[in-house]
């Protein structure tokens, strides 16, 4: 009989009419359980200068009302923590669905929380930053010596962050844990708004044949567009990664990349305008090497690389060996292995099923100890411009599936060499009639 029931929920989907209702149940639903659920507000607020004490008083009000200017302005929420002496109070603005943040908004709410003293504004919604620290909206962006910062949180990143804390690092309270449990499956359901990415824009199409035919230039309409969109989709997949190993998996920037995310995107242009690529690289912990992708619109195959050391205390064939015996049971036969000799630009090659028959394929010629192992699964590109539209294949699942794929079959079965630790050598004691100078 109860398998025909339906079970009570705390935060029901059933009855969302609108985009504004279900902006507003979103808020509301994550208010409340940021208020009672402290490891998700010390996750999500303590890097942004919250205290993290565990015993912290957490408090969230929705539709606070503040005068600017003569005129009457209500961000969405408000939160304030306090441990001691010490308050942290954020203003909130949140979006659901496909709605944007609002520059000259966003401007208001900056004023407000500087003439109360706030120390930030907080933003959530589907956009996802270009780079980690940085605001989709950069024209709302204060200075860096400004008393108020504007900070900005995906629903991506929020949702994430409550499935790695529910499913990896766990929360011990059981009234808490089954909040957290409640606010994840509300905000997974596709009527709460809090949607992934799933869309590489408008500009796509024009774009993706552009660089195909090697006609695409930088001044392009929406190139601009396609390389923030690329950038969103490699963060958002990185986050979902997160949540579902249990890591910390981040994009790899170069200093001036993460500085600014225009010198970033430029690059992006001019190699998607100069070669038809978009490029990537994602740091996962405790595995062999970074995962590089690259897509070839071009080609339209999308390449997954990585590059891992040899281990030093064996031959050349030995190391192989050390190889091949990790990858031959999970990586698919195909997977394509390049080796490398100390300060060599480039070596031998041959696929995972040739090296495995005959280690010999990835000695070069003159028989050095290969130093480094570089392993590469291509594999082919959907060019839909969004999940579930239409017929074509959708370029964002492929990409996120030969991510995924080279992950489990490739990276989680390889385990980076490590030298052994140096035994300890005994000390030689001086012989019976052995004397020291004072």
């Amino acid at each position: 009989m109860t398998e025909k029931w339906r079970r009570a929920r705390l935060i029901p989907v059933k009855g969302i009419g609108s985009e504004k209702e279900a902006e507003e149940r979103a808020t509301s639903a994550l208010l409340a359980v940021l208020s009672i659920v402290r490891p998700l507000s010390s996750e999500l607020f303590g890097p942004l200068g919250a205290s993290k004490a565990g015993r912290a008083t957490v408090e969230c009000f929705t539709e606070v009302i503040f005068d600017l200017d003569g005129k009457k302005v209500r961000p969405d929420g408000l939160i304030r923590i306090s441990y001691g002496k010490t308050t942290w109070t954020a203003l909130v603005e949140v979006k659901t669905g496909s709605a944007t943040l609002e520059a000259e908004q966003l401007l208001g709410y900056i004023k407000v929380a500087r003439a109360n003293r706030f120390n930030c504004v907080v933003t959530v919604s589907n956009e996802i930053a270009a780079a980690p620290g940085h605001h989709p909206t950069s024209a709302a962006v204060p200075r860096a010596n400004s008393t108020v910062q504007l900070h900005h949180i995906s629903w991506t990143q929020l949702v994430t962050t409550a499935v790695r804390l529910h499913e990896h690092i766990g929360v011990d309270d059981v009234e808490q844990r089954w909040l957290l449990e409640e606010l994840i499956r509300y905000l997974q359901h596709s009527a709460s708004g809090a949607l992934s990415f799933n869309d590489m824009g408008g500009s796509w199409v024009a774009v993706r044949n552009a660089a195909k035919d090697g006609t695409l230039t930088k001044n392009d309409a929406g190139v601009m567009d396609i390389v923030q969109r690329w950038d969103q989709l490699i963060r958002y997949i990185a986050l979902m990664m997160g949540a579902q190993t249990g890591l910390d998996v981040t994009q790899q920037l170069s200093r001036a990349h993460a500085k600014d995310p225009r010198v970033r995107a430029d690059d992006l242009v001019r190699r998607l305008v100069e070669g038809g690529t978009l490029d990537a690289v994602l740091r996962i912990p405790n595995t062999a090497g970074d995962l590089e992708i690259c897509v070839d619109l071009r080609a339209r195959q999308i390449a997954c690389t990585a590059t891992t050391r040899a281990p030093e205390d064996k031959g050349a064939r030995g190391r192989v060996g050390w190889l091949t015996r990790q990858l031959r049971e999970t990586a698919p036969a195909d997977l394509h292995i390049e080796s490398r000799a100390h300060r060599a630009k480039n070596g031998p090659t041959a696929t995972l099923a040739a090296a495995a028959e005959d280690s010999h394929l990835l000695i070069d010629d003159q028989k050095r100890d290969p130093a480094t192992f570089t392993l590469t699964v291509r594999s082919d590109m959907g060019a839909g411009r969004g999940v579930g539209k239409g017929r074509a294949s959708s370029f964002i699942e492929s990409v996120e599936d030969a991510i995924n794929a080279f992950y489990d079959q490739v990276l989680s079965s390889l385990t980076a060499w490590q030298p052994k630790a140096a035994p300890r050598q005994p000390v030689g004691e001086p012989a019976d009639n052995q004397t020291f100078d004072d």
